[in-house]
């Protein structure tokens, strides 16, 4: 399928190479805990990215390769483009978004966690984004300014100046500077412009409106409103107003004895102001219409995968919960990341996912030393290709997979995070099988075998994992978090 629903042609599988790490440790250094990347965003046009660690900073990159217009023409267009060329970004600033924080109330310690990230583009290409940790969500501006600096001294600046002017208490020890200099004249000191550099500005702040801790943030297509979700709610806030905000979904029981499912995620509809969609933790998703009701109580849609009879374990509950959707760029498709699985939704048939990917099969055996260590509750991000051809997740020993989604495709390949990725291309035939009500086929691909190791033969590492990626909105590029570095590649 492209990014407008339609059915495209099967594309050929990509050659993703390396193209650049930022803050990759060396060998044998602690990472600290605080330097570990804790979400990742491209902004719509690409030429921006914001990473968020959990000590709170969020840093900013600039895209500093340029193409030309005929080329950028036709990747605005959907057209192939995958072999342009290489993509280079740079370090350009970071800022302190969120600090520790202590709820006396409580006696509950709030972190400083960045937990999602989100780009907001105004009419007169100033940029803005939203930062959230646990409690409280942040709307910052990003402004490019130019550093001006004081130069054409005779001295030095800190022996004879203070804050750029000539210190009169000092004009003894100028004098002498200048006789022992021979300098025979005064040149008068000047400001000039240089390099320029990315400041942000909070500009404001919304808090105290979630009792549990905030597991997303989704821009409007309308460009005024957005919404943040916690296990239990779902708000509704006005971009101008940080005073208050509207509850749009409840879902916490009056006795909370009898809770049983939480919200994992939610996202707006890219193009419908009036859309939105969250997934929980018992592997549902639901899609909302705001024009039904003020309190969306019932949904408009549900898309759920049903077990086959028999197949329920002890596991079974906790493997499907959804960790992450996405809708795709035209909107008629929804991509969810549970344990074990990517699932691609059509908004359009709520009877079973139009493509199933198995990414975690070979650590089945396994689930229950991952339920020893809670890494099965480990929550995992997805993303989609903007042409919509292509969808990726991430795995463990700081693996990702990339798998074809386009009708008759079976490209998935498995690549290590690392300045050298070993990449393996799995070409498994799709098993096609007609759902009930579908009149449209369910493609399931295998993007993995069964032997249970990574694919340098080694056991897994469950303690080295790939939780955070995003691709590139216009280009077959992606960047990915492992643990405190950031790497990106291009195909």
């Amino acid at each position: 399928m492209d990014g407008d629903g339609d059915v495209a042609m099967t594309p050929v599988g990509l050659d993703w190479k390396f193209s650049q790490v930022f803050g990759e440790r060396a060998a044998g250094e602690d990472v600290q805990e605080v330097d570990i990347i804790s979400a990742i965003e491209f902004d719509k046009t690409g030429d921006h990215l914001a990473t968020g660690d959990r000590g709170g900073r969020v840093v900013l990159f600039e895209r500093t390769d340029r193409i030309d217009d005929g080329v950028h023409r036709r990747v605005l267009e959907g057209m192939d483009c995958s072999s342009s060329r290489h993509p280079e970004f740079r370090y350009r600033s970071e800022f302190q978004s969120h600090e520790p924080e202590f709820d006396y109330l409580k006696s509950l310690e709030i972190e400083e966690k960045i937990n999602k990230i989100r780009w907001y583009h105004t009419s007169n290409s100033a940029m803005f984004l939203l930062s959230t940790n646990d409690k409280t969500v942040k709307f910052w501006k990003v402004q490019e300014k130019k550093i001006k600096k004081v130069c054409n001294f005779n001295v030095e600046p800190p022996k004879t100046t203070i804050n750029g002017f000539i210190n009169s208490s000092n004009v003894p020890m100028l004098s002498r500077a200048i006789s022992a200099n021979g300098i025979t004249s005064l040149r008068l000191p000047m400001v000039t412009s240089h390099e320029s550099a990315l400041f942000a500005r909070c500009r404001r702040t919304y808090a105290h409106a979630h009792d549990y801790h905030i597991n997303s943030i989704s821009n409007n297509s309308d460009g005024e409103t957005f919404i943040s979700a916690d296990d239990l709610r779902i708000n509704l806030w006005n971009l101008e107003i940080s005073s208050q905000s509207f509850n749009i979904v409840d879902t916490k029981p009056t006795n909370m004895e009898d809770l049983t499912e939480v919200i994992t995620s939610a996202e707006f509809h890219p193009s419908h102001c009036n859309m939105l969609a969250y997934s929980s933790s018992k592997g549902l998703i639901k899609l909302l219409d705001l024009r039904q009701s003020a309190l969306c109580d019932t949904h408009s849609k549900v898309f759920q995968e049903h077990e086959a009879p028999g197949s329920k374990s002890f596991f079974t509950d906790i493997i499907s919960s959804i960790s992450d959707i996405k809708f795709a760029k035209g909107g008629r498709y929804i991509l969810s990341r549970d344990y074990m699985t990517l699932k691609l939704w059509d908004i359009n048939m709520g009877s079973g996912p139009v493509a199933t990917f198995q990414v975690h099969e070979h650590l089945r055996p396994k689930l229950c030393d991952l339920y020893e260590n809670d890494a099965i509750f480990d929550k995992f991000e997805c993303c989609l290709s903007g042409d919509g051809q292509r969808v990726a997740t991430g795995s463990y020993s700081n693996m990702f997979r990339v798998f074809g989604c386009a009708e008759g495709s079976s490209e998935a390949t498995t690549l290590e995070a690392t300045k050298n990725p070993t990449r393996r291309q799995i070409q498994t035939p799709p098993r096609i099988f007609s759902s009930p009500g579908n009149r449209s086929p369910s493609v399931s691909r295998r993007g993995s075998d069964n032997s249970g190791v990574d694919v340098n033969g080694n056991n897994f590492d469950s303690t080295t994992k790939l939780l955070h990626l995003a691709w590139h909105p216009n280009e077959n590029s992606i960047a990915c978090a492992a643990s405190n570095s950031l790497y990106m590649y291009y195909a």
